[in-house]
């Protein structure tokens, strides 16, 4: 890179913004296991039994309005420490924030689900995003979006994630900002997400002269790839808000293209749901985390 761009050499990057790099001659790990182990001294967690999972595969979170408070700057602290992680952490990003949404008035319930993701971390302090070598640009993304998860008022959150050359570099888990009719709805509104995203990386990938196009998107929505791939608007979307038809004129213009994918092999179920130790455990790797051990 001196080659092409005025740079100074500080040594080989070992350690950034609380990021440890480990660099091979294969690739590059990036993880944040020393922060992990300071968190888990922090909230005296360090002798507590290690999960398998973030959260119980069966678990349904909501207001409880009836259960037993809890300290809300104690809770906030916790969830402000899981959000600074989930930056090389996507294997937490769904549990962490849907347990984020109770913030305001936390209870007993919420606060045994965000600790038991700190005890997963205690047996997960060195899992790592890898990046081997020469993997190439290709640019995928994957969309999912569950149904009505929220039971407080009925939205549905998104998930998506973006793989350059194979690899992990972008992820998300939000919940969608209006109330979805239907499974198809939900699905075209993450797809509309997932697109924009991928559009935005090509327009930075463009910086290093690397142009793409007919990008993959895969979900697993066969009714939600036929609304977008219909530029007519009928009776069926017509309810859908006009921002989210904007897929259909990247799909035209061929800057992407939309296709099904099995369940089975959809790797955004890591950010719309919680999952058993098997499911879970296949996602992570599908998505390039290793256990980098000390």
């Amino acid at each position: 890179m001196k080659k092409e761009y005025k740079m100074s050499m500080m040594g080989e990057l070992t350690y950034f913004l609380g990021l440890q790099i480990k660099q091979t001659d294969k690739g590059t790990f990036i993880n944040q296991g020393k922060y992990v182990k300071d968190m888990l001294k922090k909230f005296d967690l360090t002798q507590t039994s290690a999960m398998k999972t973030p959260m119980a595969p069966s678990l349904t979170l909501n207001k409880d309005p009836s259960g037993k408070p809890v300290n809300v700057t104690a809770y906030r602290e916790m969830i402000g420490s899981l959000m600074y992680l989930i930056v090389s952490r996507p294997d937490i990003m769904y549990s962490t924030c849907l347990c984020a949404r109770y913030q305001s008035e936390p209870k007993e319930s919420h606060l045994i689900v965000v600790k038991r993701i700190f005890r997963y971390h205690k047996g997960t302090p060195n899992l790592s995003l890898w990046y081997p070598k020469d993997s190439g640009f290709d640019l995928i993304g994957y969309s999912d979006s569950d149904f009505a998860g929220c039971k407080h008022d009925r939205k549905c959150t998104t998930g998506g994630c973006q793989l350059l050359g194979g690899k992990l570099v972008s992820w998300t888990s939000k919940k969608q900002n209006s109330v979805s009719t239907s499974t198809v709805e939900a699905e075209y509104v993450a797809a509309g997400s997932c697109c924009a995203q991928v559009l935005w990386m090509r327009n930075q990938l463009l910086d290093y002269d690397l142009q793409l196009s007919k990008i993959p998107i895969y979900y697993n929505n066969t009714s939600a790839i036929a609304i977008a791939n219909n530029p007519v608007l009928h009776s069926k979307t017509k309810h859908i808000k006009i921002i989210y038809h904007f897929i259909r004129d990247h799909v035209m213009n061929g800057d992407i293209e939309l296709h099904f994918i099995p369940t089975d092999y959809q790797l955004t179920d890591l950010f719309t749901k919680p999952l058993d130790e098997i499911r879970f455990n296949f996602l992570i790797s599908e998505l390039g985390m290793l256990n980098l051990e000390d």
